[in-house]
Formats: structure tokens, sequence, C-alpha cells
């Protein structure tokens, strides 16, 4: 019993010794203790990205826009007219906010942003339609905003476009023709439409899947770049070289590490707000949507260290960090197309590692295509972390010349 009892208390010391002389845990268990220190550490990789996915949550809830506020101007005052507004009421984009006696008045409603659009029905629309001849139907649409302004001129549309069919029917029935050559007179071109990706036009499905990993990407970037940076600017880079017996690579690995898990935890929950609670359509392969998210992180982690090496001061670098970070949505691609883009817009969207990240999550998640087709977005990420490696050796001179340290 007591042979036993020596052994259970040689694996204990053994163990003990394992995780306080080797040195990545030396690292790993410093950091933990700087983090605990500052609530920075805790608010930029865990409770500020989850805030963060709670508001855009409550943003994007609907998915698309309903209800935009709707002025009519009904100058016929007659059944149909009544008509016409209760069709453009009845459709899901729009809402009929306000009725106007004129144009001037419904005019200044929007000025002062409260409509969204303005149907003007003109005197006579009934008559003229009624007498066999056409009516045009002018709509204003506030057009500043373009996903607004284009889901209205779709909504109003088929709205008109559809009453519109409904009366030629009518007319072309009452001319004895059968119902089926009625149909036929009145729309002999029919489009059969099939939408492959997104087909309810959900604005989150794309929009949600680019904002919530740019959330973690700019967290990331700010955490790891203060986690660094502070090592530069309080001196205390030699103790960390210390603690990893010298080893610049062994003292990032066991520094990012506690930063890297907590990164995969908000990963985790924006997988759970993307594909549970928001229903993201999953095609292709999660395990590689997985991969992709981690190598993301791991790669702005990279080029964090690589802003801090080239800087060598914190303010500097966070600032920088903020701005890549940001920019980094403007040239994904995902809001404007990649190939419509000036030649130098489009050399310069490949140098942000999350243009590649959308690539992947669209070919895995929406489209559902082969793994191989993800294959080399996920390569250049390597690009990336070989150009943070190269600045290593500088990394290691900063964290130990006293005339870096001190610095803002």
């Amino acid at each position: 019993m007591k042979k036993k009892q020596n052994i259970a208390t040689t694996k204990v010391k053994n163990s003990e010794w394992f995780f306080r002389e080797n040195p990545f845990f030396r690292v790993f268990l410093r950091e933990i203790d700087r983090m605990s220190g500052s609530t920075i550490y805790l608010f930029t990789t865990l409770i500020g990205p989850l805030i963060s996915f709670v508001i855009l949550l409550s943003i994007f809830a609907d998915g698309v826009p309903r209800n935009l506020p709707v002025g009519i101007v009904d100058l016929d005052q007659t059944p149909l007219s009544r008509k016409i507004a209760l069709w453009i009421d009845a459709t899901p984009e729009a809402a009929i906010a306000m009725h106007f006696p004129n144009q001037e008045e419904a005019y200044q409603q929007m000025e002062q942003g409260k409509l969204d659009a303005i149907v003007v029905i003109p005197e006579g629309t009934e008559k003229d339609i009624m007498k066999g001849g056409s009516q045009k139907i002018p709509v204003f649409i506030n057009n500043t905003n373009i996903l607004k302004g284009g889901y209205l001129q779709k909504g109003i549309y088929k709205s008109l476009a559809t009453l519109s069919g409904g009366i030629k029917l009518q007319v072309a029935m009452k001319s004895d023709l059968p119902e089926q050559r009625a149909k036929a007179k009145v729309q002999p071109v029919r489009l059969q439409q099939h939408i492959l990706f997104n087909p309810y036009g959900n604005y989150s499905y794309f929009l949600l899947s680019a904002l919530l990993p740019l959330i973690i990407v700019i967290f990331t970037l700010l955490s790891n770049v203060f986690a660094v940076g502070t090592e530069v600017r309080e001196g205390t880079g030699t103790e960390w070289l210390e603690y990893s017996g010298d080893s610049l690579i062994i003292g990032l690995a066991g520094k990012l590490f506690p930063y890297t898990i907590l990164l995969a935890i908000d990963a985790v929950v924006m997988n759970v707000v993307l594909f549970v609670r928001m229903g993201t359509p999953l095609e292709g392969s999660f395990l590689f949507i997985v991969l992709g998210e981690l190598a993301l992180i791991f790669t702005y982690q990279m080029i964090a260290v690589l802003l801090i090496s080239v800087t060598a001061n914190l303010r500097l670098a966070l600032s920088l960090a903020s701005a890549y970070a940001m920019m980094a949505l403007t040239f994904s691609g995902l809001t404007f197309p990649q190939f419509a883009m000036p030649e130098v817009a489009k050399v310069f969207s490949y140098l942000f590692p999350f243009t590649h990240w959308v690539k992947i999550f669209i070919s895995q998640a929406i489209r559902g295509e082969a793994v191989v087709h993800a294959l080399l977005p996920m390569a250049i990420f390597l690009f990336f972390i070989f150009l943070a490696w190269s600045f290593f050796p500088r990394l290691k001179r900063l964290l130990k010349e006293e005339r870096y340290w001190g610095k803002v």
C-alpha cells in the first residue's frame, strides 16, 4: 500500500515538474496569470465578440427588410385606385404608411426620411383602363439605400404587374376567349425561375456569414497585438523569453494559445448563431469550415505579431490592426463583386486573409462544392504565416533591446 502511495506521489511530482519546467506550459501559465490581472484581455477575446454577435443577430433577425413605408397619392379616387393601394400594401416589402392629396406633401415626407417610396395614381386611371387602354403609374423610390430601394422596386413592380395581368385576363375572357387561351394571350412568354443559392433572398445568409467572422478577426487582431505589444512596451520581453527557454517560437505558441482557445469558443458560438439560430444553409463540409475558422484565427494572430514586429509601437500597431481588419470586408468581394473591381483593387483584395475565408465559407456552406475547391484559399493562409515568421528575428531583437521599451 505504501509503495502504491509512493508511486502516485512520484507521478504527481513528475507532472508538477513537467508543467513547471516545460517552456511551453511555463509561458502558457504566465500568460494566464497576466490575463487574469486585466479585464482588457477577457473583453477583447470573449465578452466583446459575444456582445457584438447579439447586436448583429438582433439587427438581422428578420433576414430581409419588411414593411418599408410607402406613400400613396391617389388622384383618381376610384375602386380600382383603392385596389392598387391594397395590392401594394399586401406585398411583404411595402406598407402603405400615408395617403396624400398631392405630390408636394408626399415629397416633403420623403425628404424628412419618413417614406421610402411614393406611388402616384393619375386621374382617369380606371376610366382609361376600362376603355381598353393603358395607364402609367409613376413610382418614386428613395434609392440612397440600395438594398431598400431594390426590395421596394421589386415588390411594387410585382404587385402592379400581377394586378395588370389580372385585368388583362378579365378583358380577354369577356371577349369569349377560353381561359387557357386568355392566359396565353396575357402572358405568351413565361419565365421559369430557379434560384440555386439563397432562394429566399435572405440578407442575413450572406451578410452575417461575413460580419460575424469579421468580428472575430477584429478582436483577434486587437487582443493579440495588445498581448505581444505590451511585452515590448513594458520591457518584459526578456522575462517572456526566459520562460520560453530563449525560443521565440515556443514563447509565441505558449503566449497566444490562451487567446486561440477563447477565440475558438467565439467561433463555436458563431456557428451556433449561423447554422442553428439563423438557419444558414450548410451544403458542404462542416469540418472543413471549422478548420478554416481555426486557420483564419491563427493567421490573424500571426498578422498581429507581424504588425508589432514592423512598427515596434503598440498604439500604431493597434491603429493599423483596426484599419486592416475593417478594410477586409470592403475588399472581400461580398458587398461588391471582386471580378468587377479595378485591377489595382482586385490585387489589393488578395492582401486580406478574410477575402480567402469568404471563398471557403461560400464554397462549403452555401454552394456545397467539393472540398478541393476550397483548398487553394486555405493554402493562401500559409503565405501570411510565412511572412510573419520572417519577422521573428526582428521581434526577438525588440524584446531584448532597451531602446524599444516604453514606446506607447
